[in-house]
């Protein structure tokens, strides 16, 4: 594997780190943003070496790729509104980036995996949020795609879900309360609430396959356009190693995505 070219903080923590990746060539480039899962608690331990490979993997092919760490549950400044806004400062971050480096604002993907998706199609919601939310940024970065791999596009529904995957609860302490104690914060956070979102989607399947057909039909069903891959196996992990043939899958899927020119 590749080393970054940078190892860049976007905030004063720690955890408020990415790694910028860049083709050979001159450019400028598409440029993902990769962000990991984990169940958005620091305990399980996902952190941004297990979404390495992946963003590796499309370096290689000529992306530009930005790996993202982030403050989850268990870190000062984790869960609400900390976690969101890190995903965003990061994403907001390439505008900086792209006065050093040959990057495409136009040719902008958001990947996410496992937890980690609902950051991917959290994305495409910022544009649209107003100064009274927690997580609002001004101007942000708009993606071009969204790319959630095995994951969830929304919160509320999955409360007890959670408690399986994750072997305890983990949505309601990051969002600091249940769905009718804090609605809106659980609103701003989850695209489903804001379909449609207006941007390409493509949605990789593994083995949460079932969890997240239902938002592709929503999608679909508000006018987005989402194209689906699924594994022949049902993976959670194998769909992000570029080395299995799941994740080969994935890559693949993921370039067909990347915008090949800038947006008109």
């Amino acid at each position: 594997m590749s080393k970054p070219i940078a190892t860049l903080h976007y905030g004063p923590a720690p955890e408020q780190v990415e790694e910028l990746r860049m083709p050979a060539g001159k450019g400028p480039f598409p440029v993902a943003v990769v962000i990991h899962g984990g169940c958005w608690d620091a305990s399980v331990g996902g952190t941004a070496r297990s979404s390495a490979g992946l963003a590796d993997a499309l370096t290689q092919r000529g992306v530009a790729t930005l790996n993202v760490e982030y403050r989850q549950l268990g870190q000062p400044g984790g869960s609400w509104p900390g976690t969101f806004r890190d995903a965003g400062a990061a994403i907001d971050s390439l505008r900086p980036l792209a006065r050093r480096y040959p990057l495409d604002l136009d040719r902008v993907v958001v990947i996410d995996h496992s937890a980690g998706a609902l950051l991917a199609t959290w994305s495409a919601v910022r544009p649209t949020l107003t100064p009274a939310s927690n997580i609002y940024a001004a101007d942000p970065v708009r993606p071009a795609a969204v790319m959630p791999i095995d994951g969830p596009s929304s919160l509320a529904e999955f409360i007890g879900k959670d408690r399986e995957i994750c072997d305890k609860p983990v949505i309601v302490p990051l969002m600091g309360g249940t769905p009718a104690q804090v609605p809106q914060r659980y609103r701003d956070a989850s695209a489903q609430d804001h379909l449609p979102l207006g941007v390409l989607q493509y949605v990789a399947k593994g083995a949460f396959a079932d969890l997240m057909q239902p938002y592709v039909i929503r999608a679909r069903h508000a006018g987005d356009q989402v194209k689906v891959y699924r594994t022949q196996r049902p993976s959670h992990f194998r769909i992000i190693n570029p080395t299995e043939p799941e994740g080969a899958g994935t890559v693949a899927f993921i370039l067909r995505g990347v915008p090949s020119t800038a947006r008109q």
